[in-house]
């Protein structure tokens, strides 16, 4: 419904339900019933009700914007104060964590403006100017702010050099997968918290390297590899944990082979992507074209999304009862992103990246 109860509380909404008001008033003139109205209005029969009683009694001026119903405890200038206070965070505040609560709130305007508000009163305020209360992002503190936009000026934008060597784009990077599932919500009996049992004793997991690949004009592609570990015991020997700079290699021939074009690879500064073997290989070979993300930047990688994907989706609230359990819904989760493109496309998105079609120069990387 687009006219719910409790909105139009700035000028622009107060206008626009004060238009909506004054066009069922038009059809109340034509003599249309409260249910047809309501439906083409998209709003509620009860509101079509007692606007029309309004009309009868004061025609259309009663159906007018009375203004608001209170005025703001804080003006539009005073709130743009308390944003840039806010926008310095809780520390700077003197507060030990990067929590605003609406009671730290309370007692930042109450320091800075000498005003004594309601918690709720807070809260609407807040909602009105655009705030919400939201699940924090994390991000190293040793991150280059600076370095992260440079390099989305300088090598980001440049993308379509890919596009004019009729190359693909390609995103890589690896994780980890253990037998300990993400939890997620679930309904439960109130009072009764959800209890997911899982193998507390194991200690077999799998790591996944992963590429999404882009291309104006075509279809994105997710290729993976997987190596899988399980711990060492009598019989067995205790083999490498994580991918060597060999597997990247295999796994980008086999993607080159799958792709049939060159590739733009794109990946973060991990020792083994950097390792000697592997230089001269990128180097040995004009098909492919290497550089790095930044330091401390994965937010401009679209498989951790996949990551996320896959976390959220396959994989939560699931107990696993032993290993290949394990892998055959990990396989099952990332066959199911292979065959939704737009999901792969949607992890690009939240990057903020673009890839465009106007060719230009990268430099390749050493």
């Amino acid at each position: 419904m687009r006219y719910p109860q409790g909105g139009g509380l700035t000028a622009e909404r107060r206008a626009f339900r004060e238009g909506i008001r004054l066009e069922a008033a038009g059809m109340f003139a034509a003599g249309r019933g409260n249910a047809v109205i309501a439906k083409e209005l998209r709003v509620s029969a009860r509101s079509v009700q007692r606007w029309r009683r309004a009309w009868q009694d004061g025609g259309q001026a009663a159906l007018r914007s009375k203004g608001p119903a209170l005025s703001p405890k804080l003006s539009n200038a005073l709130f743009a104060v308390l944003e840039q206070e806010l926008d310095k965070g809780p520390v700077a505040h003197g507060w030990d964590d990067q929590t605003w609560t609406l009671s730290r709130i309370r007692t930042l305007i109450g320091r800075r403006f000498h005003k004594s508000l309601a918690l709720s009163t807070i809260a609407q305020m807040l909602r009105r100017h655009g705030w919400s209360h939201q699940v924090p992002t994390r991000r190293a503190m040793e991150r280059d702010e600076a370095a992260v936009a440079g390099w989305v000026k300088d090598v980001a934008a440049r993308g379509s050099t890919a596009a004019a060597l009729g190359a693909f784009i390609v995103f890589e990077d690896e994780a980890g997968f253990a037998m300990t599932p993400p939890t997620s919500r679930t309904w439960s009996r109130r009072g009764h918290t959800p209890v997911v049992r899982i193998r507390g004793r194991s200690r077999q997991r799998i790591s996944v390297a992963a590429l999404c690949c882009y291309r104006p004009g075509e279809r994105s592609r997710l290729i993976y590899r997987y190596l899988s570990h399980k711990p060492k015991d009598s019989t067995t020997k205790a083999g490498r944990r994580s991918f060597a700079w060999t597997d990247y290699r295999d796994l980008l021939v086999a993607a080159h082979k799958q792709l049939g074009a060159p590739i733009v690879l794109i990946w973060d500064n991990l020792n083994t992507h950097r390792a000697a073997g592997m230089r001269d290989f990128i180097a040995a070979h004009d098909w492919i074209t290497a550089f790095h993300l930044p330091p401390y930047a994965p937010d401009l990688n679209p498989v951790e999304g996949i990551w996320s994907l896959l976390r959220r989706r396959a994989q939560v609230n699931t107990a696993f009862t032993d290993h290949d359990h394990l892998i055959r819904t990990f396989r099952h989760g990332l066959r199911t992103i292979q065959y939704r493109s737009h999901l792969i496309d949607g992890c690009l998105t939240g990057t903020g990246l673009a890839i465009t079609s106007q060719p230009t120069s990268i430099p390749k990387d050493q």
